[in-house]
């Protein structure tokens, strides 16, 4: 913070932007400094929170801190608005209910068992060559699997999937410079995938199936004469692949890195894989400790004192982009007792992984039994560990696209053979 202080007095952009920079490198540090100094730090580009309590508070409060900030990206590439562009509005709660009610808890066993097999048969093609692109070969694919056999939208091919969701979840979220390329590229994908969803959609006999999480929103019609054309459907289908496919490959990249930096703790984990109701908590502790979302953006609709009443009070004016840290908040130690300790027995409202309040994950269910079943069966492999310079390649420094893993070849007497 001295060096930003520094910084701010003569380029105060170019201290936010640094700052920016810190929270993609050395953001364990800057977080610590910020929580017990400046807990909401406010710069000429944006406002700092890195408190749970003030997080919480940004995020509950719908009508003040909004998303507006993601409509004017998101909602070109989709041909509309979207449940993730709206605030408290009849589309919103309306469109968001049907989402709830076709994203069954029930499921949870079903998407278990696909992303587990499609991870185990990337995995068995690996073990051979003695290692695996875990993004490429098994996090990616075990997502688009689930995706296709569980939420019902296959898409073209996977490759095509995959580059649909990255160009537009990344200009929604990775394009802070608003760089016109970006954009256009983005706007090229969404409007391909939307004219294959509404194609999908449409198709009716000879669309998704109708147990599938497609197939119910297009069974379903809600009461009281509310009308949901085949238009809407396909963006609310098209919501739910963005807000899944990119946050589930991250998230396993960055929980796995984690477990594996730590002898011990691979070997406690490796141990727990075999009762997958012992290995979750590993999961979402790991996670923690490195988190895929670390920043929830929100711009304040009118002036409001965030922390009123205590001594980090601070005025946020109206029209501010808000950041709210979680990956902050998850290490304050007002709320999580030793929240430098990895332990197991934290309750799951410790943990802000899937966000909170109104514009929580809907599918959280979905992405985390996705994220926890394919990290166990990934974790149950003999000899599973990092290789010297393979380190992960990351899309724009957030989004992995290759990390290569060794893993024990057939045979073996111990897996730990280098290769």
């Amino acid at each position: 913070m001295a060096a930003h202080d520094a910084l701010a007095a003569s380029d105060p952009g170019g201290a936010a932007l640094a700052l920016l920079g810190l929270l993609r490198t050395d953001w364990r540090a800057l977080l610590a400094e910020l929580r017990a100094a400046r807990p909401v730090l406010v710069t000429p580009a944006f406002t700092l929170v890195t408190r749970m309590a003030d997080v919480r508070e940004v995020l509950s409060l719908e009508r003040v801190f909004t998303v507006a900030d993601y409509a004017r990206r998101l909602d070109p590439a989709l041909g509309g608005p979207c449940v993730l562009t709206q605030d408290a509005t009849p589309l919103k709660w309306r469109e968001r209910g049907l989402m709830q009610v076709a994203l069954a808890p029930e499921d949870v066993p079903r998407v278990r068992a696909v992303a587990g097999r499609a991870a185990d048969e990337a995995l068995d093609r690996a073990a051979p060559a003695g290692r695996v692109d875990v993004v490429q070969e098994v996090f990616r694919p075990a997502a688009l699997r689930v995706c296709a056999e569980h939420l019902g939208f296959a898409g073209p091919d996977p490759a095509t999937m995959s580059r649909w969701s990255r160009e537009v979840i990344g200009h929604a979220t990775a394009n802070p410079l608003d760089d016109p390329a970006v954009r256009d590229r983005a706007l090229a994908a969404g409007g391909a995938m939307m004219e294959h969803l509404h194609a999908l959609v449409g198709a009716r006999g000879g669309g998704p199936p109708a147990d599938s999480v497609a197939g119910r929103l297009l069974g379903t019609r809600p009461p009281g004469g509310a009308a949901i054309g085949d238009d809407r459907r396909a963006v609310i289908v098209a919501s739910l692949l963005l807000g899944f496919l990119e946050n589930a490959a991250g998230s396993l990249v960055n929980l796995v890195g984690r477990l594996l930096a730590r002898p011990g703790l691979h070997a406690e984990a490796a141990a727990a894989a075999t009762d997958p109701r012992a290995f979750e908590p590993y999961v979402w502790e790991a996670l923690r400790f490195d988190p895929f979302l670390k920043v929830i953006a929100r711009r304040s609709r009118g002036d409001h004192v965030l922390a009123a009443g205590t001594p980090r009070a601070t005025l946020v004016p109206d029209g501010t982009l808000v950041l709210a840290v979680a990956a902050s908040a998850m290490f304050d130690a007002d709320a999580l007792p030793a929240p430098e300790e990895f332990r197991l027995d934290r309750p799951r409202h410790s943990y802000l992984h899937f966000g909170l309040g109104h514009h929580d994950c809907v599918g959280g269910d979905v992405g985390a039994a996705t994220v926890a079943e394919t990290a166990r069966r990934l974790l149950l492999r003999p000899g599973l560990r990092t290789l010297p310079g393979e380190d992960v390649a990351r899309d724009r420094g957030v989004f992995p696209d290759r990390w290569i893993l060794g893993l024990g070849r057939p045979g073996d007497a111990d897996g730990a053979e280098e290769h």
